[in-house]
C-alpha cells in the first residue's frame, strides 16, 4: 500500500478517537451543570427537590372518636352539669329554710317576754318524740303548731326540758309566722344536754299574736 495511504487512515482513527473524547467531556460537563449548584464561593451542593411521600399509617394508634360517641360524652357533661346545678340549688333552699326558722324563733323569743304566764295558745301545739336514731342521737321533739282561729296568726312556744325530779334544766324556743286559718307547721326543739339523765319535754308557754 503507498504511503498516503497509510497517514490517511491514522489521521481519520487520531480524529475518529478525538471527536469521542470530546463528546464524552461534553456530556460529563453538562450533567455535572445540571446536578450542582455553585454557592459563590467555588463550592458545589447538590441541589434537589424531594417527592412528597405519604405517611406510614402502620405507626398509627387509636382511632378519632365516632360521632355518637362524641354526642354520647356531651349528654354526659350536660347531666353532670345540670346535676351539680341542682345540688347548689339545694343547699341554698336549705340556708334559706335555715335563715327562715332563726328569724320566726327570734321573734318567738321577743314576744314570749311579754307574756307573764302560759301564753294563749296552749291548746294549738303539743310535742311529737322524735327517734334519737333520727337525730344522731340528741333529744329533739317535733313542736306541733295549728292555727285554729279564722284569721292569720304567728305563734311563739317554749319548750322546757326537766330531769327526773321535775327541775327544768333547760328551755328551748321555737316559733311560727304568719300561719292561714287551718294551717300547721312543726319545728324541731331540740337539746343540747347529755343523753343522760333522761329529759322530759313539756309546753311552758304558747303565746298566738
Amino acid at each position: 500500500m503507498p504511503p498516503y495511504t497509510q497517514d490517511r487512515s491514522g489521521r481519520r482513527r487520531l480524529a475518529a478517537v478525538t471527536l469521542l473524547l470530546v463528546t464524552a467531556a461534553s456530556a460529563m460537563t453538562t450533567l455535572t451543570s445540571c446536578g450542582t449548584d455553585d454557592d459563590g464561593d467555588g463550592a458545589r451542593s447538590t441541589s434537589f427537590t424531594p417527592r412528597p411521600t405519604p405517611p406510614d399509617t402502620s405507626s398509627f394508634s387509636g382511632t378519632p372518636p365516632s360521632a355518637p360517641a362524641s354526642a354520647d360524652a356531651s349528654v354526659r357533661a350536660s347531666a353532670s352539669a345540670a346535676a351539680s346545678s341542682a345540688s347548689a340549688a339545694a343547699s341554698s333552699f336549705e340556708a334559706s329554710v335555715s335563715a327562715e326558722t332563726a328569724r320566726a324563733n327570734a321573734a318567738a323569743t321577743a314576744e314570749l317576754k311579754k307574756v307573764p304566764g302560759g301564753g294563749n295558745a296552749r291548746s294549738d301545739v303539743s310535742l311529737t318524740g322524735k327517734p334519737r336514731a333520727q337525730t344522731g342521737g340528741v333529744l329533739a321533739v317535733v313542736v306541733n303548731i295549728t292555727n285554729r282561729t279564722d284569721g292569720q296568726a304567728s305563734y311563739a312556744v317554749q319548750v322546757d326540758f326537766a330531769d327526773p325530779s321535775g327541775k327544768v334544766v333547760e328551755s328551748r324556743i321555737v316559733g311560727a309566722q304568719d300561719l292561714d286559718p287551718g294551717e300547721k307547721v312543726q319545728p324541731l326543739a331540740i337539746s343540747r344536754k347529755p343523753a343522760e339523765p333522761v329529759l322530759t319535754p313539756r309546753v311552758a308557754k304558747a303565746q298566738r299574736y
